[in-house]
């Protein structure tokens, strides 16, 4: 590791995509080498970002949603060598219970110029499918949103080249170094230092951006344990102020091109959502009646197809899920048969091509833990007058434009963008609306 300096204009905690876009927007004003310090336990891609299925869409129910990650599609479209950026689109796949919210989106994506396609019913969608794989069969699909912008990315290169930006600028990356608490002003609620393993560093800003791990400085912080929030009765209630779900994501190795589509280019994201029976490949039993959803596309690495389901909320207190070892380094969370079964026949269900092929699934750990807010979307905030939080709710990878935002807000400019996602929503009663998804996100 490098050495802990002793003080910093701004100290951020965690190297991932929110972290080092904060870094990297930051020193484009503070210009001096070590006014900015990003901490990192492990390695900048060590967390969150680091095994990301590197999805890129804009395709939300959410107007505040849209509009934000439409700002992050610019900033992916803004050096796509870098980020190695696939701007292949993205295909939101959908059944009759979704069409009304599906629709919505498309009007609205239409009003703030983001570029895409709306089909409708059941017989146009099908021709519009097999226009692109004529193995398509995917039963009761009545719309289909083609979003022509958005794609995937490089979820690792990416990092790194965030990471080269931040320090060919002067931005000081110390990995190696665990924050263990937060030095406070005598006069004020202001934090006047991070304690770390390796000493204190004084500093005039924080910036906590560490996924997963938020609930870790929230609670050295001392923040609230609990939500107030304003329901549409007027009442209020009181929730846990995370969760924690976990995010099955895998790959199944066919060949890298197993995936073209009929004219030989490469396809667009996939996102399916079907209220189908869904059987198994393997048995042919029934593995669900009820709505379910997965995506998927090619595999970065060259490995196959590689996607995933819905995730499901780990049954425990937040307070008692070990996140640490994280992601494939777990030996609690990790996919199961189950995810593998459930996610290669609903392939099959939807394209030919695999049917037959679930024993072709890499098995190995694979997936990952988020941190959810109550409403399981974003808080973008400042605490103890200068703490900003950057709590993303697993939205995480795909908004490389928040840190552009933060920093400004940072700098004094406050961003419309991120005004939604203030922490007193909830005791304003002003939640983001709610979609027919199976995503908890969408």
């Amino acid at each position: 590791m490098s050495t802990l300096p002793t003080k910093a204009k701004v100290v951020i905690i965690g190297g991932g995509i929110h972290g080092l876009s904060t870094a990297w927007k930051l020193s484009e004003t503070y210009k001096n080498p070590g006014d900015i310090v990003i901490l990192e336990k492990k390695d900048t891609a060590a967390g969150a970002s680091g095994i990301a299925c590197g999805v890129i869409r804009n395709n939300y129910f959410q107007p505040a949603m849209r509009e934000l990650m439409a700002h992050s599609v610019s900033v992916w479209e803004s050096d796509p060598k870098a980020w190695k950026y696939n701007a292949v689109g993205y295909l939101q796949i959908s059944p009759e219970v979704m069409h009304e919210d599906v629709a919505s989106i498309y009007e609205q994506q239409k009003a703030i110029g983001y570029e895409s396609e709306f089909i409708e019913g059941e017989k146009e969608c099908t021709k519009y499918m097999k226009g692109m794989f004529d193995d398509w069969q995917a039963q009761g699909i009545t719309s289909i949103l083609h979003e022509k912008k958005g794609g995937y990315a490089f979820n690792k290169d990416s990092i790194k080249a965030l990471e080269s930006k931040s320090v060919t600028n002067g931005v000081n990356v110390v990995k190696g170094v665990k924050v263990t608490g937060f030095k406070r002003g005598s006069n004020s609620k202001a934090v006047t230092g991070v304690e770390t393993d390796k000493g204190i560093i004084e500093c005039e800003q924080v910036v906590v951006g560490a996924g997963p791990w938020v609930r870790d400085f929230w609670n050295m912080l001392e923040l609230p344990k609990f939500a107030n929030i304003k329901g549409q009765d007027g009442k209020f209630h009181k929730e846990d102020m995370w969760k924690y779900w976990m995010l099955q994501e895998g790959v199944i190795g066919v060949d890298k091109d197993f995936l073209k589509m009929n004219d030989g280019g490469q396809p667009p994201v996939m996102h399916v959502d079907s209220t189908a029976p869904l059987y198994s490949d393997k048995t042919k039993k029934l593995i669900t009646e009820d709505l379910w959803g997965i995506y998927y596309k090619p595999d970065i690495e060259g490995l196959g197809v590689q996607g995933g389901t819905s995730p499901y909320i780990v049954d425990k207190h937040f307070d008692k899920v070990d996140v640490d070892p994280y992601g494939l380094e777990s030996p609690e969370f990790q996919t199961t048969e189950d995810f593998n079964d459930m996610w290669c026949s609903a392939l099959a269900h939807c394209q030919k091509r695999f049917e037959g092929k679930s024993d072709l699934y890499r098995k190995g750990p694979s997936g990952g833990l988020g941190c959810m807010t109550p409403d399981n979307f974003p808080i973008f905030d400042r605490f103890l007058e200068n703490v900003y939080m950057i709590a993303d709710a697993n939205h995480g990878y795909k908004m490389i434009g928040v840190g552009e935002l933060v920093a400004k807000e940072i700098l004094g400019t406050e961003s419309d963008l991120l005004k939604p996602f203030r922490f007193n929503r909830y005791e304003k009663g002003e939640l983001h609306p709610t979609s027919n998804s199976p995503f908890p996100w969408s």
